[in-house]
C-alpha cells in the first residue's frame, strides 16, 4: 500500500491501472484529459505495455475499448460529457452486446460550463443505457470504486459508467493505493454471437438487459458506497449524491449532523434506502451536482404528500455548480456575504497566445471578408474559438465539434454565398472530414480554412491524428487540387495570404485553405526539450572523453 497525492482524474487512472487495465482510450477534453495523460506517464502502464494512445474521436475510442473487452481484457474509455454524445451510438449498443473483459466508460461532466457548451448530466446516459453507474464523492472513493466497477462489469458482462465532475477532476487529495492486480489473459467471448446485433439476436440481448435491472438495483441497495447515516432530527432527510456529499460535510461532520442522510454513489437508485429515509422524515432535500436527476425520479417512489426540496423548487439554483454556501442556505444556515470585488478590478477575457498562428489567419480573413460584411464565418471548437472576442471579432458560430463545415454548407444551401468555415486540424480529423465530404459531393460554394497548428492545443498539446496528413486527407476526400491552397500564417506573408483568401472566396465552388504553423506553446516546449537533451548529450560526451584520457 502506498499513499499518493492525486487529482480526481489521476485517482481514476491509477485505480484503473491497479485493477488490471490493459487499454485506455480517449480523446482530450477538459475536465477528462488528465486521466489519459496520467496513464501515458505511468511507469506501471509502460512496464505492462498498457495501450495508451489518443484516439481520433470519442466514438472510435469507445469502439476500440469495446474491441479490447471483446478479447477478454479490461479497458476503459475516457471523455468529457459532450464527448459521450459523440460516442453514444456505440455506448448505448454496448449495453445490449454486453462485454467480455471489464469495460468502464468515464465521463467528466462540467457544471457551470467552465470549458464547455452545455451542462448536461451523464447520469441520464447511464439510465438511458440501463447500465450500472457510479459518481464518487472524493479522490479515495474514485480510486477504490474502479476496482469494484471492473468487478461489477465482469460479474454481469455489462459496461459500467463512472461519472465525475470538474471540481473533483481537478482537485487533489491523498489516496491510499492497493497492490496492482494482474491483467486478464486473452480469452474470447463465451457466446460467439454476443456482439452480432442483428435484430433476432439484439431482441434476445435486450430482454436479458431488461431482466438484469433487478440485479443492478440489488447491487446498489447493498453497495458499500451507498451509506445511510441516521440522525435524530426527522423533520428533514437529506439525499446527497457524489460530490454534493462533500459540500454537505463542509457545513457539518458525521458527528454533529442531526439530520438523517442517504449518501448515493452507486446507481441505479437504491429505492429501498430512499423509501426508508422518506418514511422516517417529514421533508427531503436532494443535493446533487448537475441536473435534478434523482429529484425527478422521486415522483412515484415516495408518498405523494412528502415535500421535496432541491433544484426543482428553487431551494438550490437550477444551473451551475453546487458549493458549500449554497448547501448551507438550502439548510437555513446563515452564510456571511463575501467581500465584493472592487470596481477597479475587471475581468480579463481569455485571448490567443502572443504569436499564435490563428491570429494571423484571422487578420488575413477579416481583411478578405471586408467587402462581404459580417455573419458569414462559421467556426468550431478549439483555441481558435477565441477569435470570436475582441479585438478580432472574426467568427460568428461555435456549436459542436465539426459543425463549422456543415453549418457553412447549410448556409450556402440557403443562399448565403460566400460562406466560410474555419476549423483546427484535430477537430477536422475528429468530426470535420465527413462534413467536407458532403461539401465535395455537392461542390458547395464554401471556403474551408483548416488552421493547422499540428496539435490538440486547447487541452494542452496532445497528439493530433491529422498531423502531417491534412493535405492528403483533403485530396483523398475529393477536393480539387487546383482549389486546395497552402499558406503560412505569418505577418510577413499577410498580403499574399489575403490574396489567396480573396481568390478562394471568389470561386463559386468548394475551396480549401490549409494554414499550417506549429502551435507557439508546443514549439517552445519542443525547443526546451531539445536544449535539455543536447545539454545532457554534451555532458555525456565530455564525461566519455575524460574517461578515454
Amino acid at each position: 500500500m502506498e499513499k499518493k497525492l492525486l487529482l480526481g482524474d489521476e485517482a481514476l487512472a491509477q485505480g484503473g491501472l491497479d485493477a488490471g487495465l490493459s487499454g485506455c482510450y480517449a480523446y482530450p477534453g477538459t475536465p477528462s484529459t488528465e486521466i489519459m495523460e496520467y496513464v501515458q506517464r505511468s511507469p506501471l502502464a509502460k512496464e505492462r505495455n498498457v495501450h495508451r494512445t489518443w484516439s481520433t474521436n470519442e466514438k472510435t475510442a469507445m469502439e476500440a475499448a469495446l474491441g479490447m473487452s471483446y478479447a477478454g481484457k479490461r479497458s476503459m474509455v475516457c471523455m468529457k460529457h459532450v464527448g459521450l454524445n459523440v460516442a453514444a451510438d456505440a455506448f448505448i449498443n454496448s449495453a445490449i452486446t454486453g462485454v467480455n473483459g471489464g469495460l468502464l466508460v468515464i465521463a467528466a461532466d462540467d457544471p457551470s460550463m467552465h470549458s464547455s457548451q452545455n451542462e448536461q448530466d451523464s447520469r441520464f446516459y447511464g439510465k438511458f443505457a440501463m447500465i450500472p453507474f457510479f459518481e464518487p464523492s472524493n479522490q479515495q472513493e474514485a480510486y477504490d470504486l474502479m476496482h469494484d466497477a471492473f468487478a461489477l462489469s465482469e460479474k454481469y458482462s455489462i459496461p459500467v459508467l463512472v461519472r465525475i465532475t470538474t471540481r473533483l477532476s481537478h482537485s487533489r487529495s491523498g489516496v491510499v493505493t492497493k497492490v496492482a492486480r494482474e491483467m486478464n489473459m486473452l480469452h474470447m467471448p463465451g457466446d460467439v454471437k454476443q456482439f452480432i446485433l442483428l435484430p433476432s439476436i439484439a431482441r434476445k440481448r435486450y430482454k436479458g438487459l431488461v431482466s438484469s435491472q433487478v440485479h443492478f438495483e440489488k447491487e446498489s441497495e447493498s453497495s458499500i458506497y451507498n451509506k445511510y447515516l441516521n440522525g435524530k432530527n426527522k423533520k428533514l432527510g437529506i439525499i446527497a449524491c457524489g460530490l454534493a456529499y462533500n459540500y454537505l460535510m463542509e457545513n457539518f461532520n458525521e458527528d454533529n449532523l442531526s439530520y438523517p442522510v442517504l449518501k448515493i454513489v452507486q446507481y441505479p437508485l437504491a429505492v429501498n434506502l430512499i423509501q426508508k429515509l422518506a418514511d422516517e422524515c417529514n421533508e427531503l432535500l436532494v443535493l446533487e451536482e448537475g441536473y435534478p436527476f434523482v429529484e425527478e425520479q422521486l415522483t412515484g417512489v415516495l408518498k405523494s404528500d412528502l415535500i421535496v426540496h432541491g433544484r426543482l423548487d428553487g431551494s438550490l439554483p437550477f444551473d451551475g455548480e453546487l458549493n458549500s454556501d449554497l448547501v448551507a442556505k438550502a439548510l437555513g444556515i446563515y452564510v456571511s456575504e463575501t467581500q465584493k470585488v472592487p470596481g477597479i478590478v475587471t475581468n480579463r477575457p481569455p485571448s490567443l497566445c502572443p504569436g499564435c498562428g490563428h491570429t494571423d489567419v484571422y487578420l488575413a480573413l477579416n481583411e478578405a471578408m471586408e467587402k462581404y460584411g459580417k455573419g458569414r464565418v462559421f467556426s468550431d471548437i478549439g483555441c481558435y474559438t477565441l477569435g470570436a472576442l475582441e479585438p478580432l471579432n472574426a467568427i460568428d458560430t461555435c456549436v459542436d465539434m465539426g459543425a463549422s463545415v456543415t453549418m457553412a454548407v447549410g448556409a450556402a444551401d440557403a443562399g448565403l454565398v460566400p460562406a466560410v468555415a474555419i476549423i483546427g486540424d484535430s477537430t477536422f480529423t475528429h468530426s470535420g472530414m465527413t462534413g467536407l465530404l458532403d461539401a465535395v459531393v455537392k461542390n458547395s460554394p464554401i471556403t474551408l480554412i483548416i488552421s493547422d497548428n499540428s496539435t490538440t492545443a486547447m487541452t494542452g498539446g496532445q497528439h493530433s491524428a491529422g498531423s502531417g496528413h491534412i493535405k492528403q486527407i483533403c485530396l483523398g476526400l475529393g477536393v480539387k487540387k487546383e482549389h486546395l491552397y497552402e499558406i503560412i500564417p505569418l505577418k510577413k506573408h499577410h498580403e499574399e495570404n489575403v490574396e489567396i483568401l480573396e481568390n478562394a472566396l471568389n470561386y463559386s465552388g468548394l475551396s480549401v485553405i490549409i494554414a499550417e504553423r506549429e502551435c507557439v506553446q508546443t514549439f517552445a516546449r519542443r525547443k526546451r526539450q531539445e536544449a535539455t537533451l543536447k545539454k545532457k548529450n554534451g555532458s555525456t560526451t565530455i564525461f566519455v572523453e575524460k574517461i578515454k584520457h
